[in-house]
């Protein structure tokens, strides 16, 4: 039953907005991302520039919690591994509200016998 509707598998690429990826990891407790601007054949775009993320995991009570952010402002590798703790810290700050807040309409929802 299609319908004429657009599949999942329905993929098109923004080919002006590639990027090649490169890790870095301290082997402990962070990766870091950078996004490589590149053109559609391959070559670097110098017209953009790259883009930095950071990954780390949180231990909690209920096993490992994956954490990635953007690290805003970043030019550089050594200033990207200088922001990522901040970038965590605000990334996980908002994960938390955004529990919180989860917490509070589930906690204010009405419950009415006989519905599930």
């Amino acid at each position: 039953m299609n319908n004429g509707s657009t599949k999942m598998t329905d993929i098109k690429i923004d080919t002006n907005n590639l990027y090649k990826e490169e890790a870095f990891t301290d082997l402990t407790f962070a990766t870091i991302r950078r996004l490589n601007p590149v053109n559609l054949d391959g070559s670097p775009d110098a017209s953009r520039e790259p883009i930095f993320t950071g990954m780390t995991q949180l231990m909690s009570p209920n096993g490992p919690i994956p954490v990635q952010c953007l690290i805003e402002g970043a030019k550089t590798l050594a200033e990207a591994a200088e922001k990522l703790p901040v970038a965590i810290e605000k990334t996980v700050q908002a994960m938390i509200a955004e529990a919180k807040e989860m917490e509070r309409e589930e906690a204010s929802k009405i419950v009415i016998p006989g519905q599930s």
